[in-house]
């Protein structure tokens, strides 16, 4: 079993301000929690590039497999309290697929000043 980890872009306010909110929950001293805009060996660690990362939201759960998307915040909420409940909610109503539709327009969004033609780069 290996530990989540999730990766999220620390110098995006809005994603800053949510993973400081997951990381007051109960469980998530269980999660690795690693701040891509600050870190040198992402790619080498993780197999994940820092412009994949920047695209889609990734947490490897405790098979150590990587989820993106809505499936990797659904992973990330099976971890927290109270979010337990919301993650049970959305597997049993099978509503991922329709969850991932909205992120990934955020997603799409996020980085529209940083990143141009699926490339993301940081000035």
């Amino acid at each position: 079993m290996q530990t989540p980890t999730v990766l999220y872009d620390g110098a995006c306010p809005v994603c800053r301000r949510e993973i400081n909110h997951y990381k007051k929950r109960r469980g998530a001293e269980g999660i690795q929690w690693i701040d891509i805009s600050d870190y040198e060996s992402l790619e080498n660690d993780t197999g994940i590039s820092y412009q994949q990362a920047m695209q889609l939201f990734h947490v490897r759960n405790q098979q150590g497999e990587w989820l993106t998307g809505a499936a990797a915040f659904v992973e990330l909420w099976s971890h927290l309290r109270p979010y337990k409940l919301l993650a049970w909610l959305v597997i049993q109503s099978r509503t991922t697929a329709l969850l991932n539709r909205a992120y990934l327009v955020f997603a799409k969004y996020r980085n529209r000043k940083e990143c141009r033609d699926d490339f993301c780069e940081r000035g």
